[in-house]
């Protein structure tokens, strides 16, 4: 009597391993989803653990600690200045000898950015480049430097996840997209933002040409988030009252996408040529050390131009700052960016440029108020959050990043339609004058 093996068709082996063959792909997505997941974690613990490391930076050099602003105002004039002055000379003096110790290195291209390896497909980031401009942020955001904070968590979290990818079991074609789920967490993580942080990577990253990324990056950027609001901050970014936009005031939202389209060209022209004008002092140390000393006489007078302006941008969406003040503020804010980031300290400009969009959305509504009715102009938090969206639009040239990430990190989704309004406008106005874009063009590739 025949065995079942010898019943079995010769056909039945071949479909057999046909199956197979057809969940081998199935099983790849699979672990690249479950490597995602993984490379959010470790992009919530990048940002928890920057956040920490500059709050003891921020301890050592004020003896003050819960936020820049306040323990700029604890310190005297002279004490502000000094503290500026030096963590800029030490942190030039970390970039110094640290970008030699890299230059010896053989790991990767000595200048190779998270942003320029994502388009390039890669994930061989410089370990030691990294580690160099990580301590160099520490010391510059630690110390009151008018840069954001963010910048080096994202770095961070790219950093890590690159790792990751270079040492999971997964297909070559598959890396890179791990080390992109690591920048949309980091940047979802950091400002609350995980929509933003997809659009972020898609939008300026890989230029919307990447759809096996799609997934990977969506569940990463929800799994950081995710952790930071259940386990750190259960809060949007910037917690503000619920606001309504009046029909009326969308005359007010072009006039706002108008004049925020031209601060944020101004903005990408005063950082251009106040590095061309810092790019002079060839030492480091002295090029991070005079903007550090020259930002701190600025502090002297003005304490809340220290940090990325979180507080400051809180305060403007509470509505509690008129017009003269923050008018003076925006001023002085502009120069110390102009001086911090200009001069080379490692940080991000994405916080500070919202302050600039909140600043001049408020007093731009405030000022607009005494000559127009109210109902022509709306609230000026209104404004303010659409200067925000406005101003980030047109510093980046990713409108759409620039859209969703304010609404997010506001959580005043009813406002979509004037903040598509002003992005749009803010947008075509930037891109009419030749400026560089703040992370280059994601098609032609970093120039």
């Amino acid at each position: 009597m025949p065995t079942p093996e010898a019943r079995r068709r010769p056909g039945d082996a071949t479909a057999s391993r046909a199956g197979l063959r057809a969940l081998a792909p199935a099983a790849r997505t699979l672990r690249l989803w479950l490597w995602a997941v993984a490379a959010g974690a470790l992009a919530a613990a990048a940002t928890l653990a920057f956040r920490w490391l500059v709050q003891q930076v921020e301890w050592v050099a004020t003896g003050h600690g819960g936020g820049l602003v306040e323990a700029a105002r604890a310190l005297a004039p002279w004490h502000r200045a000094a503290v500026c002055a030096a963590g800029g000379a030490l942190a030039g003096l970390v970039l110094q000898v640290g970008g030699r110790w890299a230059a010896r290195g053989r790991d990767g291209n000595v200048h190779l950015d998270y942003i320029e390896a994502a388009r390039a497909g890669r994930v061989d980031l410089n370990d030691r480049t990294t580690f160099t401009r990580t301590v160099s942020a520490l010391l510059s955001v630690g110390t009151g430097a008018s840069i954001g904070r963010e910048g080096p968590m994202v770095q961070l979290s790219a950093w890590l996840t690159s790792w990751l990818a270079r040492v999971v079991p997964i297909a070559p074609e598959q890396r890179s997209a791990i080390m992109v789920c690591g920048i949309a967490a980091g940047i979802g993580s950091a400002y609350h933002a995980p929509v933003a942080g997809v659009v972020f990577v898609l939008e300026l990253a890989l230029g919307f040409f990447a759809r096996h990324a799609v997934a990977p990056v969506l569940i990463a950027s929800a799994t950081a988030s995710s952790l930071i609001y259940v386990l750190v901050e259960p809060r949007p970014l910037y917690a503000v009252p619920a606001v309504a936009m009046l029909p009326s005031s969308l005359g007010m939202t072009v006039v706002t996408g108008i004049i925020c389209g031209g601060i944020g060209w101004g903005l990408l022209l005063l950082l251009e040529r106040s590095r061309l004008v810092f790019g002079r002092l060839h030492s480091l140390p002295l090029r991070l050390g005079v903007g550090g000393a020259l930002f701190g006489v600025l502090s002297a007078f003005v304490p809340q131009v220290w940090g990325n302006g979180y507080s400051v941008v809180s305060d403007v969406l509470q509505g509690s700052l008129v017009w003269q003040g923050l008018a003076i503020l925006l001023l002085c804010k502009l120069l110390a960016i102009g001086l911090s980031s200009g001069s080379g300290a490692v940080g991000g400009v994405f916080t500070p440029t919202l302050f600039v969009g909140a600043a001049a959305g408020s007093v731009l509504a405030q000022v607009a108020t005494l000559w127009l009715p109210a109902a022509w102009v709306g609230d000026p938090r209104v404004v303010a959050m659409i200067g925000m969206s406005a101003v980030l639009a047109a510093v980046t040239h990713a409108p759409l990043m620039a859209i969703v990430m304010v609404l997010e990190m506001t959580h005043q989704f009813q406002l979509t339609v004037p903040v598509m309004l002003a992005c749009g406008i803010a947008y075509a106005i930037s891109t009419q004058f030749g400026a560089r874009p703040l992370y280059g063009n994601p098609i032609e590739g970093p120039r």
